[in-house]
């Protein structure tokens, strides 16, 4: 094994240099927020995403069994207590399909552990503990609905959720403790108390940008069947134009709860100290894109359409990767701006 090892040397530059590389490939919006991370709290950030993505990428395999996933997905985890199984994965999981560059991230999971393994201790017990507790939640949905998800219920909705996004708000804020001097111990107690509705916020505007790509192209529909069925329609007619008005009506809940959940994000973001610059950096494009896409959402039914989609313009995130950063430094301009983008457009002159 050690001659395997010696063999396929993997630098750690190599390995951050392939993070950075595939990043934009598998997030654009992410890679613009990553950027203002600093030294290990960055790559540790980049580390546990790709990770994430790759878990993913299994998760939302179209054509591997349950079976299939479920060992691919154990496999993964194990890949944090062994490096020879880490150097192993691409391989093991070589019949993983899905986009054509989270399938080459797939394959160098390796690079990806490599980086990892560089980490400080304790972040590497972070990204694995919060990562195990998602990948645990992604097994326990696709062996419920092995022929693809379908969610009864809003209680199932927020535990769904919770598992693929409430645990990177965790995962993040024990980051952000471990690695920000401003970050004290009762800074980091209040952050705690909001740190999964900012993760599980970004998720549902995500959910319901995506209902008919969902639908269409992953076979996975996250809208509560339960609220479906007391509108008169169901799972079955999500992308009905005969049932749009019905469908319109069911996502009225995940709006609301979306809208609730955006609001706990912007006090969480309120709640980082002004001098941690850099994770008020990463967090404001993320909270602003979500508040424009969800005002859009809001009078919107595109998404309820064969093909559908909800998307900010151009000018609009052009202004708020301008305005965003600059208003970091003062709650008030922040909370000025997020009132802004809740109203309407947020465009700067000549954008």
């Amino acid at each position: 094994m050690i001659q395997m090892v010696l063999e396929n040397p993997v630098s750690v530059k190599d390995a951050e240099r392939f993070c950075q590389e595939i990043l934009p490939q598998v997030s654009r919006t992410f890679a613009l927020s990553i950027r203002f991370l600093p030294g290990n709290l960055g790559r540790a950030v980049l580390v546990a995403y790709l990770i994430c993505r790759i878990a993913d990428t299994v998760e939302d395999d179209p054509v591997a069994s349950v079976p299939a996933k479920t060992a691919l997905l154990d496999h993964l985890l194990e890949c944090f207590d062994s490096a020879d199984l880490a150097n192993s994965y691409g391989e093991t999981a070589r019949g993983v399909q899905g986009e054509p560059a989270h399938v080459q991230l797939v394959k160098n999971t390796r690079l990806v552990f490599a980086l990892y393994r560089s980490l400080p201790l304790t972040s590497q017990q972070h990204v694995q503990r919060w990562v195990s507790e998602m990948v645990h939640g992604m097994k326990k949905f696709i062996n419920l609905y092995p022929n693809g998800i379908r969610i009864q219920t809003l209680d199932e909705y927020k535990e769904y959720c919770y598992y693929v996004a409430g645990t990177v708000g965790y995962l993040l804020t024990d980051l952000w403790y471990e690695h920000s001097p401003s970050i004290g111990a009762d800074e980091y107690q209040v952050l705690l108390k909001r740190c999964a509705a900012f993760g599980e916020a970004l998720q549902t505007v995500n959910i319901l940008k995506d209902i008919a790509w969902d639908a269409e192209h992953e076979n996975s529909i996250y809208i509560p069947n339960e609220s479906l069925l007391l509108q008169g329609s169901s799972h079955h007619s999500i992308l009905s134009a005969e049932h749009l008005e019905q469908n319109h009506a069911a996502i009225k809940e995940l709006i609301a709860l979306a809208w609730h959940d955006l609001d706990e994000a912007q006090a969480y973001l309120l709640s980082v100290p002004k001098a941690a610059i850099p994770i008020r950096l990463f967090c404001v494009l993320p909270l602003l894109f979500a508040y424009a896409t969800l005002r859009e959402l809001t009078h919107s039914t595109a998404m309820l359409q064969p093909g559908g989609l909800v998307k900010i313009s151009r000018a609009e995130v052009k202004s708020l990767m301008v305005m965003g950063p600059l208003s970091i430094l003062s709650n008030h301009s922040l909370r000025w701006l997020i009132g802004q983008v809740r109203q309407k457009p947020f465009i700067l002159g000549g954008l």
